[in-house]
């Protein structure tokens, strides 16, 4: 007979939009432990596991801390109820919680016209404090005040449920293994049970002692606030909601994100961000959400693993209109892992239509290269240092919309986009750049035999500055850059070889260079100014710098809009990258672009 030996749940927090899954561990009739699932409808000798998921509501009203959303609530900032801030966010765990958010937490105030504090007001003005109780968490300070509070985002609920004990009712809300929290779970805790049925009778079977668990409140999925994008064409406009954003016909936006692998998202390496957040399961919706928000005709992903790819994002993106092509890095060739990250680009189904696909492989590159340069003794010791899997996915696409840039009506418009990620170890600057000046020649190919404009994206791991930087942005690396002393196989001698002819430029200096207004002043302090890009894309809590960048050929194509940048100062209140907001260790780029007209000759 099948028994459940054990049920466990992640002792963290679930999360709205979280699908939870819980490790249920089976003895099976041959004495194995097993964690497969046995469903009614595939019994095994005679049994099937039956799960129920229950959401516990309890008669007890109390305040979750905004900041500790594990903590239940012991003072309240009377400044957000005066300012009508969400009362969800006026709670706070302790003094010592809300003195150390008040940095961040007074720009509620601030941004709330009618929150003006007047005349040095003291922080313990601010505050009421409320004591925990066997009845629940009361308000001890407010007069006026309702006898009892709630978090600010707890639904009003039916009096009725499927079972009621000791002040608490247990509604029912899922009768699967797996479970995704909704909106009327938020602020309750939720029970899973996981029982043996004898598929004949269909009673349980055993005692069921070890069958449930209890996870741990639930609360709201945090929401960034929403980037906009820019104009950078010298109007003095604030920005533009995606939401509410319609594409002029010929113009096209494109995204460029690494959305950092479940593989790296290790606690080692991001001990900073709570363990849910770091979560696949969360992480995965969270940035679906986030990627589709930004609307883009064109996607350029990195970091996406190959069963992410088959099993989430293109079922996914699939269903919000994208057309996917991917390529996975080489490690399974020599490790034999399956699930190796790659690079993915989507583009919209509507508007672009699939032409051709090359694939770059860095490692054949590298043995094509050995083969011909590097004596025999030293071929293994280049090989070594060569093979790292990088790759690189270009896609020539035919536009669907009007191409006003096109000198004969009707002509076809096509557009070339470059996905990679380079190498990500610093000590190998000369990997790095071969890498680059490879996949550009690979692309001077391409342009050679037509007349296409090139996006070049992706997560270089090379900083502005760096010699892989200035080959994109500059066409040629200085003979007396410090990065070509790193050159121990000679493979970038002659280094006059260190040249292209794309007229390339980065997508984001475009903010240093064009017009002048609000928004474009904002973006200009987030703006590097002695290399005119992004202060960073990556902010970890042990570096922060721009390692991704979107290049444009500027003959053929000019920027209308970006993305804007986000601010150090917001995202360190987490520590860094990833959080609970952002699901990556970077930041996503996206620029509009348009089409340039054709010069006759």
């Amino acid at each position: 007979m099948l028994s459940v030996i054990r049920v466990h749940l992640p002792s963290e927090i679930p999360i709205v939009g979280c699908e939870l899954a819980p490790y249920v561990l089976l003895r099976r009739p041959d004495s194995s432990i097993t964690t497969d699932d046995v469903p009614e409808s595939a019994p095994l000798d005679g049994y099937y596991l039956r799960y129920k998921w229950y959401r516990i509501q309890s008669d007890k009203k109390v305040a979750i801390c905004s900041v500790h959303p594990t903590e239940q609530a012991t003072l309240q900032c009377l400044g957000c109820l005066k300012a009508k801030i969400p009362i969800a966010k006026s709670y706070h765990c302790s003094s010592k919680c809300f003195s150390d958010a008040w940095h961040h937490h007074r720009i509620l105030h601030e941004r709330a016209a009618s929150a003006i504090i007047e005349n040095g007001t003291e922080e313990e003005e601010l505050i009421s404090r409320y004591s925990s109780s066997a009845s629940g968490v009361t308000n001890t300070s407010l007069p006026g005040s309702t006898s009892g509070i709630n978090n600010g985002s707890v639904s009003l609920y039916p009096a009725t449920g499927t079972e009621r004990s000791g002040g608490e009712t247990w509604f029912e809300v899922g009768r699967s293994k797996t479970y995704t929290p909704a909106a009327d779970d938020i602020g309750h805790t939720l029970r899973f049970e996981c029982v043996v049925v004898d598929a004949e009778t269909k009673l349980t079977v055993g005692g069921g002692s070890n069958s449930s668990t209890l996870t741990q409140r639930v609360i709201p999925a945090p929401t960034p606030s929403p980037r906009r994008l820019i104009p950078v064409s010298g109007v003095d406009v604030a920005g533009l909601d995606l939401d509410g954003r319609t594409a002029a016909s010929g113009t096209f936006t494109v995204l460029s994100y690494n959305i950092l692998s479940e593989a790296y998202a290790s606690n080692e390496l991001y001990g900073y961000c709570p363990s849910w957040a770091l979560s696949w399961h969360y992480r995965r919706q969270n940035l679906l959400r986030e990627i589709v928000g930004y609307r883009a005709d064109i996607l350029c992903l990195q970091e996406v693993q190959s069963d992410h790819f088959e099993e989430f994002f293109g079922p996914e993106l699939e269903k919000h209109g994208y057309q996917a092509l991917y390529k996975k890095k080489t490690s399974e060739v020599y490790s034999g892992n399956a699930y190796v990250d790659g690079c993915a680009t989507f583009f919209r189904r509507d508007r672009f239509s699939h032409v051709k696909k090359y694939e770059v492989e860095f490692n054949k590159a590298a043995q094509s290269l050995t083969e011909q340069l590097i004596p025999n003794a030293q071929k293994k010791t280049a090989l070594n240092r060569l093979l790292k899997d990088n790759v690189a996915l270009i896609a020539v696409l035919e536009a669907k919309f009007s191409n006003h840039g096109a000198d004969t009506p009707g002509k076809k418009q096509l557009l070339c986009v470059a996905n990679t990620h380079v190498n990500v170890h610093q000590d190998l600057k000369d990997v790095k750049l071969w890498q680059v000046h490879t996949l550009l020649k690979g692309l001077e190919k391409i342009a050679v035999s037509a007349d296409i404009p090139m996006l070049v994206c992706g997560d270089f791991n090379s900083i502005p500055g760096s010699a892989p930087h200035a080959l994109l942005a500059m066409g040629k690396v200085d003979q007396m850059h410090p990065d070509l002393l790193i050159d121990p196989l000679n493979i970038l001698r002659p280094t006059s070889k260190l040249t292209h002819q794309l007229p390339l430029v980065s997508a984001y200096s475009s903010f240093a260079r064009m017009g002048v207004g609000i928004g474009l002043e904002q973006q200009r302090r987030k703006m590097d100014p002695s290399t005119n890009e992004p202060l960073f894309t990556n902010c970890t809590r042990d570096f922060i710098g721009t390692h991704d960048y979107i290049f444009y050929t500027a003959d053929s194509l000019t920027v209308d809009s970006l993305l804007e940048l986000l601010d150090e100062e917001g995202l360190r209140k987490d520590t860094a990258l990833p959080s609970p907001e952002w699901s990556s260790d970077h930041i996503a780029l996206l620029a509009e672009f348009r089409c340039k007209p054709k010069t006759r000759r």
